[in-house]
């Protein structure tokens, strides 16, 4: 073994492990990779606060030529709306190794199951967070929906509540369930689309997704059972670290031997502009 001492461990870590559990993280966030990630401003340390801003739609004006005034126009001073979203969510995860051969013997060995079960740790609380975090509007028409079984008539239920809160289609519209509800759209024979074939299947994440009435729907098999969450991008709003931090930490100024290897991310989350008439969810109960 060539390399034992902590400052080498450290320097391999940051050398192949961290770029790697970045991509990692990035990559495999389901929820997180579908919502809004454009902000102003930089998020450089815990607390930093960014901010989201939407330009509010002008009042047009129409008249009839020949019609008296029909060259006059009226314009709408812009206005923007906007939602700070503050950093302020800091998420670890650690493995403490008997001393620092051990940890180096598994980066030369290229086994990347310890940093991947790290980051694994990472992306679970920060798709908890994520999803702790969308809360759909009870007011009429309430965005939170009962059902035991997904099929046809519920799916568009949702549409039509989708289209009455008037969600833009540019960005897409999403839906991600638990397996029970992905089976119950997979085995609706009568859910089909006719503007889409297995070629123009949508993958995020490296999941496939189905096209159905506007939605592109995935399977999140971190749900609880008989759950589901419909949402437009701009529902929730989310920063994130350009880096997740990767340390090796000595043990020994807490009394005891060996090291530790850390794994930590600072990102934040809110609703969007009206964020609550952008999602809807389903339950069983």
């Amino acid at each position: 073994m060539a390399s034992t001492n902590l400052t080498d461990v450290q320097y391999q870590v940051q050398k192949f492990w961290s770029p790697m559990a970045t991509q990692q993280l990035r990559e495999s966030l389901l929820l997180g990779s579908l919502v809004n990630k454009e902000y102003q401003g930089d998020l450089k340390k815990m607390g930093d606060t960014v901010r989201v801003y939407s330009v509010n739609a002008p009042t047009a004006t129409t008249k009839t030529v020949g019609t008296s005034g029909s060259n006059e126009f009226s314009a709408s001073a812009i206005s923007t709306s906007y939602v700070d979203v503050k950093a302020d969510k800091h998420v670890t995860a650690a493995f403490e190794f008997a001393d620092e051969v051990e940890l180096m013997s598994m980066i030369e060995s290229g086994n990347p199951e310890v940093m991947q079960s790290l980051v694994f740790s990472v992306e679970k609380a920060v798709n908890s967070a994520l999803y702790a975090a969308m809360i759909p509007s009870a007011a009429a028409p309430d965005h939170q929906l009962v059902t035991g079984d997904l099929n046809n008539t519920q799916l568009l239920a949702i549409r039509k509540l989708a289209a009455q809160a008037k969600w833009d289609t540019m960005k897409g519209w999403y839906g991600l369930t638990d397996p029970s509800y992905y089976s119950d759209v997979l085995a609706a024979q009568t859910l089909v689309s006719s503007d889409f074939g297995a070629a123009d299947a949508p993958v995020i994440s490296g999941k496939l997704g189905l096209r159905r009435y506007g939605f592109q729907i995935f399977e999140d098999n971190s749900l609880a059972e008989d759950v589901g969450y419909f949402f437009h991008p701009d529902a929730l709003l989310m920063v994130m670290a350009k880096e997740m931090s990767i340390k090796v930490s000595d043990l020994h100024p807490v009394g005891k031997h060996g090291v530790l290897l850390s794994c930590d991310l600072i990102f934040g989350v809110a609703l969007g502009i009206e964020g609550a008439k952008k999602c809807i969810k389903v339950t069983a109960a």
